[in-house]
């Protein structure tokens, strides 16, 4: 009886232990789109990882090609300015997600952040631009400390 309990023991610790020893199939977690696509966003809004991501690929032919044809394209727009400047009219949410990407990288980016200042300040009209909106910011600060002085003396 006794060597019937053990064995029953044994077997119930063997099934608990292997029970608790999950073995993640990437190949299944890939294969749904939802958590492919956060993952991918993971990657994508980690600048560390999205560094990591292009030395892998850039160590792998299909990774290569991919960026190579991407430049290709990059390159192809940029030759056509007018066809930039017609999308980027045509969607403003896209020109607003290129500023906001570009914001972002200007903040760790000090040389991209050089230059962005560099364009701004050798252009007259976005410099005015710049300016406007300083002045409607500062006067905005100016309102809201107004009110809360006015605030203030209505409690006192």
């Amino acid at each position: 009886m006794k060597v019937l309990q053990k064995v029953t023991l044994v077997i119930a610790l063997i099934t608990l232990f292997a029970s608790c020893q999950t073995s993640t199939d990437i190949k299944q977690v890939l294969s749904k789109s939802d958590t492919r696509k956060e993952i991918m966003d993971t990657i994508a809004n980690n600048s560390n990882m999205s560094k990591e991501v292009m030395r892998i690929m850039m160590n792998n032919k299909i990774g290569q090609m991919l960026i190579l044809e991407n430049e290709k394209i990059a390159k192809k727009m940029l030759e056509n300015h007018i066809t930039i400047i017609k999308i980027m009219k045509d969607n403003p949410g896209l020109t607003q997600c290129m500023l906001s990407d570009m914001m972002e990288t200007c903040k760790s980016d000090s040389s991209m952040m050089a230059s962005m200042c560099k364009t701004i300040i050798g252009n007259p009209q976005l410099m005015n631009m710049m300016q406007k909106m300083n002045e409607m910011d500062n006067m905005e600060r100016m309102d809201h400390k107004t009110e809360k002085k006015a605030d203030n003396k209505l409690h006192h």
